[in-house]
């Protein structure tokens, strides 16, 4: 490396030193702005030690812990600035950032905090698991049928709140000496958050919900469709008057694999110009961080093995469901694809007619298992009572 060349390294790790450090004060001074001006007792911390391409994650749980703030009080504690500029716009909560493992240690004990959350399994969460006085509890951040559901890491929890019986079994199945009793099923909160249908013009035009997941860490989570099925599904879909299409891909596309966030770019330029040839047509790309007001608006869904897919279920819509092409991506035999639709990527420029037959048959009696399955009760309000009693049992216990 040249004098230059290493003089130019310098520079930047300079610049990016004083960079997070501002940005690192510009955030505190922010959230001590937006946040109660008398510290209150935080029962229960929301932990997120990600970056914002992984927000998406904490987002979905601000529902859930709204309501329980109602009982015990809550706040969201996040490891990085970036992370907290991102999310204090639209967080219901009180957020904190909490940069190192002394932080959190102060908060927890400054603030009576009785139970930790945690949405993943960051690497940052096991240092926070060190603290002995709250409950640790993971909730995962959606039920599916991915090879990621069933984790060692699970172990290091004092509890798993898990959607239901598929989730048990299969965790247990695929964990071994993981005590049962750990795994607390509560359901599905987030489905119990009713979301209008918002109006639109669509001139009787049949809304149809593309959400495809993310290419995945490796072969074996290889279930993303945007590049194998998108730009095919996507161009029939565009050139059939009867359809409007809502494209709504996974936030951390591209992140791994640049060919899958090129795909995602190509669809927008497709749907782009669609709209200006016919702009009554009213295809778009959801952008907004909450996904249920996309899944409200359409009348059906197409997306991949995926947590998007067991959220669609409970609406009793129909679900398309697409099979990934990587030979190594691990596919539950008796998971969502032994009983919803299947298109393979063959079929991608087929996906109206595709979809006007599923359209034409009702929803299988095995679907409607399936949902009983995976969530249990799905009355409005079931799931959200469950997660609020299992947290007063897993604060009751951590006292005891």
């Amino acid at each position: 490396m040249s004098l230059t060349a290493k003089a130019r390294r310098g520079l930047k790790l300079i610049a990016d030193i004083t960079g997070n450090f501002l940005l690192d004060k510009r955030v505190r001074r922010q959230l001590s702005a937006r946040n109660p001006t008398t510290p209150a007792q935080y029962e229960a911390i929301l932990y997120f030690a990600d970056d914002p391409s992984s927000a998406y994650q904490v987002r979905q749980w601000f529902g859930p812990m709204r309501k329980l703030s109602e009982r015990h009080p809550v706040a969201v504690l996040v490891h990085k600035a970036t992370t907290a500029a991102a999310i204090m716009k639209d967080c219901p909560l009180p957020v904190y950032l909490t940069s190192g493992i002394n932080e959190v240690e102060q908060f927890v004990n400054a603030h009576g905090v009785r139970a930790v959350f945690y949405v993943n399994n960051n690497q940052a969460n096991f240092t926070v698991l060190r603290l002995t006085g709250p409950a640790h509890i993971h909730l995962s951040h959606g039920e599916s049928d991915k090879v990621s559901m069933a984790s060692n890491q699970l172990k290091a929890y004092d509890f798993s709140f898990i959607a239901g019986e598929a989730s048990r079994q299969r965790i247990l199945a695929n964990v071994p000496r993981l005590d049962p009793d750990k795994l607390v099923e509560i359901g599905r909160p987030q489905l119990d958050d009713v979301v209008e249908t918002p109006p639109s013009n669509d001139a009787g035009r049949v809304k149809v919900l593309y959400a495809p997941t993310w290419e995945g860490d490796r072969d074996a989570m290889a279930y993303g469709s945007v590049v194998s099925h998108g730009p095919a599904l996507v161009r029939a879909l565009l050139a059939d008057p009867r359809y409007r299409l809502i494209f709504r891909p996974h936030p951390r596309t591209g992140v791994r694999l640049r060919t899958h966030g090129e795909s995602v770019k190509l669809i927008d330029s497709l749907i782009a110009s669609a709209v200006k040839k016919s702009p009554d047509a009213g295809h778009y790309r959801d952008h907004d961080p909450d996904f249920n007001g996309a899944m409200a608006h359409a009348d059906i869904c197409i997306c991949d093995i995926s947590a998007m897919a067991m959220d669609w279920l409970p609406r009793g819509k129909p679900l398309l469901i697409t099979k990934p092409i990587e030979p190594a991506a691990v596919v539950d035999p008796r998971g969502i694809t032994s009983v919803v639709p299947v298109l393979e990527a063959a079929d991608a420029d087929r996906t109206p007619s595709v979809l006007d037959d599923l359209r034409s048959r009702p929803i299988s009696v095995e679907q409607l298992d399936l949902i009983r399955h995976h969530f249990g009760e799905t009355d409005a309000g079931a799931s959200t009572q469950r997660f609020l009693l299992a947290v007063d049992r897993a604060m009751q216990e951590s006292s005891l």
